[in-house]
């Protein structure tokens, strides 16, 4: 994906960007995420890369039938801190379209202060999907 398709940097040009004092762990290879450096991400198999081919795909079906109908994205349980994360349709395809690209999703904003009503699970997602198209 490129650059130009992913949201813009909020901190562009900006010299107390708080991404720069990550810079040093990402040019070394050991930040504080899995994978930072590229040198130590290994190439996605060809079963991850059918996931999330598949993922996307799914993606598009969702954000088609529910978007219409208000839902602005999906939210996820976190299993590493234990809170929700919200993720509108264009910003978890773009992260799903790196992790494909790249091997990895970068750390990325989270949404700012998002209205739970208007988000559901990709298993809400999957079961609207599957009553709706099985009409």
């Amino acid at each position: 994906m490129s650059p130009e398709a992913l949201p813009p940097d909020p901190f562009a040009g900006d010299p107390d960007d708080p991404a720069l004092s990550m810079q040093a762990y990402d040019d070394r290879g050991d930040g504080p995420w899995p994978g930072s450096g590229d040198s130590d991400v290994p190439p996605l198999n060809e079963t991850d890369r059918g996931e999330i081919l598949a993922d996307l795909a799914d993606l598009a079906v969702y954000q088609a039938l529910l978007a219409g109908r208000g839902v602005r994205g999906i939210v996820v349980d976190c299993a590493d801190c234990g809170e929700q994360h919200f993720h509108e349709w264009n910003l978890l395809r773009a992260s799903l379209q790196q992790l494909l690209d790249e091997g990895r999703m970068r750390p990325h904003e989270p949404a700012y202060d998002p209205d739970p009503a208007y988000y559901v699970t990709w298993e809400y997602c999957r079961g609207y999907a599957d009553a709706t198209l099985a009409d």
